[in-house]
C-alpha cells in the first residue's frame, strides 16, 4: 500500500522545498515534428479544438473591409431600386464552426447558397424573415404601415421576388472581391430551412460576416458565411501589405480607360441659343401670330452652343443634307461675353 502522509509530514516536506533542501522539479517540453527545431526559437500557443481560430486577425479586419465596400454597393443598388432609402452596414465579423452558425439561425428564414465561379466550394447567404417580407412588401407596391411578419416557409414566389434582389446582391459582391480575385458570384439553391442544407461537415470553420439592413421603419439582418477552405487560398492576399496594394499603379489607366468609355456612352442634350432678349408679361400675352420679337443681336454673329444648359461653343447656323445644323466654330473662352 502507498504509504499515507499526514499534516506533519506536508509541513516537513514543504519547508524542506522551502529551504532548498528538495529540488523542485522541472518538467521539459517537447517538439515532435518532421523538422528539428529549437524549442526556444518556436512560438506554441493553445488552440481550442471546439473553437479554432484559422484565421488572423489581421486578415479578419481585411475582410470586414472589404466587405464594407460590398454593404456600400448593395445599399445603393437597392436603393435605387426600391426607390426608398436602404441603410446596409457590416455589423460583425467573426469565425465559427458551420454548426454553431446554422444554431443562430431562425427557421424558417431565406437561405440561400451562393456558387462562385474561380473559387472551390459554395458559400451562403442568410436574410432574415424581418428584412425579406418588408422588401417583398415594398416591391409589390405597399407601405409596410402595417405589415404582418408571417411565421411559415417561403413560398415560391416570395423566393423569385426575393432572388431579384439577390441578384443584385451577388453583383455587388463580385464587384468587392475583384479587388482580391476576379470571381463571379451566383444565387443556387433556397431554402427556408437552414438545418436541411450542409455545405461543409458541421465542425468546419467558417467566417460569418453579419450585416444590418435597414428600410424605412423596418430593420432586419443579412449573414454571409464563407468556409474556411473557399478562402484559404486567398489568404496570403488578405494580409494588410498587399490589401493596400490590391490596386496596383499599373492598372490605374486601365480602370481610366473603362471609366471614360462607359461615361463616353452617355447622352447630352445640345442646345443651339440664336437670341435671348426681355420682354413685359402684357406684351407676351398680346402675341399673336406674324408678330416679330426684336433682339440687339445681328443675324451673323456666331450662336451660342449650350450643352446640358451649360455654354460651351460657338457656332455657325446652317443646313446639311436638309436638316438645320451648326458648324462649330471655337470653345467659348472666359474672355467671350455671350
Amino acid at each position: 500500500m502507498n504509504e499515507i502522509l499526514d499534516q506533519a509530514d506536508i509541513d516537513a516536506l514543504l519547508a524542506a522545498v522551502d529551504e532548498g533542501h528538495i529540488e523542485e522539479e522541472t518538467t521539459h517540453g517537447q517538439l515532435f515534428t518532421r523538422q528539428r527545431r529549437d524549442l526556444e526559437q518556436v512560438e506554441i500557443r493553445p488552440y481550442d479544438f471546439k473553437r479554432p481560430e484559422r484565421v488572423s486577425k489581421e486578415q479578419m479586419r481585411s475582410l470586414e473591409t472589404l466587405h464594407e465596400s460590398f454593404a456600400r454597393v448593395f445599399g445603393a443598388a437597392l436603393s435605387g431600386f426600391m426607390r426608398t432609402i436602404v441603410e446596409i452596414r457590416v455589423a460583425n465579423a467573426e469565425q465559427m464552426t458551420y454548426a454553431e452558425f446554422i444554431a443562430s439561425l431562425p427557421n424558417p428564414t431565406a437561405f440561400t447558397l451562393v456558387h462562385c465561379d474561380g473559387l472551390e466550394g459554395t458559400l451562403c447567404l442568410e436574410v432574415s424573415p424581418l428584412i425579406v417580407y418588408p422588401i417583398i412588401d415594398r416591391m409589390l407596391g405597399g407601405s409596410n404601415s402595417e405589415l404582418f411578419i408571417p411565421q411559415r416557409p417561403m413560398t415560391g414566389i416570395e423566393f423569385r421576388l426575393i432572388s431579384v434582389i439577390l441578384e443584385r446582391a451577388m453583383a455587388a459582391l463580385s464587384e468587392a472581391w475583384s479587388g482580391i480575385c476576379q470571381v463571379q458570384f451566383k444565387i443556387g439553391e433556397m431554402d427556408s430551412n437552414p438545418q436541411l442544407v450542409q455545405i461543409v461537415p458541421p465542425n468546419e470553420v467558417v467566417i460569418v460576416l453579419g450585416f444590418e439592413i435597414k428600410m424605412t421603419t423596418r430593420a432586419g439582418t443579412m449573414n454571409l458565411c464563407i468556409p474556411f477552405n473557399v478562402i484559404e487560398p486567398l489568404m496570403d492576399k488578405l494580409s494588410a501589405q498587399n490589401w493596400f496594394n490590391v490596386h496596383p499603379l499599373k492598372e490605374r489607366d486601365r480602370y481610366i480607360e473603362q471609366v471614360t468609355a462607359n461615361i463616353s456612352n452617355a447622352a447630352l442634350e445640345a442646345s443651339g441659343i440664336l437670341a435671348e432678349t426681355t420682354i413685359t408679361l402684357d406684351d407676351l400675352m398680346s402675341l399673336a401670330e406674324g408678330d416679330l420679337i426684336m433682339t440687339d443681336k445681328p443675324a451673323a454673329r456666331p450662336v451660342v452652343l449650350s450643352v446640358e444648359g451649360e455654354r460651351k461653343f460657338l457656332a455657325h447656323i446652317g443646313q446639311h443634307r436638309g436638316n438645320r445644323a451648326l458648324r462649330i466654330i471655337r470653345p467659348i473662352t472666359h474672355t467671350d461675353r455671350v
